[in-house]
C-alpha cells in the first residue's frame, strides 16, 4: 500500500503523463519553439516549405493581416517589417528560427513562427513532415 507522500507523487507523475500526451494535440503552445515540431495537429504541407523566400513570403502576409500597434505619437512601437524580414534572412539559412510576437492594434497579442527542421537547438526532435 502506498503512503501519502507516494501518492501525492504518483498524482503528479500521472499528471505530467497526461499533460505530456495532451500537449502534441492541444492548443497549448511550446515553451520553445522547436517544440512546435512535436505538435502534429499543426503540421500541414501549406506551411512546410524548403526556399526562404517563401518562409519570408508567409511571414509577410501573416504580418499585413495581423499589423502591430501603432503608436498614438506615431512613432513605431516595434521593429518595422524591412527589420524583422532582414534579421529572418540572415538567421533562417543558419537553422535559426524565427518568431514575431507582438500586440496589434485591437490589443489581441498575436505569434507566428517559422521553425528550422532538422532544428539546431532540438536535434532530436524528428521532422514532422519530409522535404519536398
Amino acid at each position: 500500500m502506498l503512503d501519502s507522500e507516494d501518492k501525492k507523487q504518483q498524482a503528479v507523475l500521472n499528471r505530467y503523463r497526461e499533460a505530456a500526451a495532451e500537449f502534441q494535440t492541444g492548443n497549448v503552445p511550446p515553451t520553445m519553439t522547436g517544440h512546435w515540431l512535436m505538435k502534429k495537429s499543426q503540421v500541414s504541407a501549406d506551411r512546410t516549405w524548403m526556399d526562404l523566400g517563401v518562409a519570408l513570403a508567409w511571414l509577410t502576409k501573416k504580418y499585413e493581416e495581423n499589423p502591430p500597434f501603432v503608436r498614438a505619437d506615431g512613432l513605431e512601437a516595434y521593429s518595422s517589417l524591412e527589420s524583422k524580414l532582414e534579421y529572418a534572412t540572415d538567421v533562417l539559412p543558419r537553422g535559426v528560427d524565427v518568431s514575431w510576437v507582438y500586440y496589434t492594434g485591437s490589443k489581441s497579442l498575436t505569434s507566428f513562427s517559422v521553425v528550422c527542421c532538422p532544428n539546431r537547438f532540438h536535434p532530436n526532435i524528428p521532422c514532422p513532415l519530409p522535404p519536398s
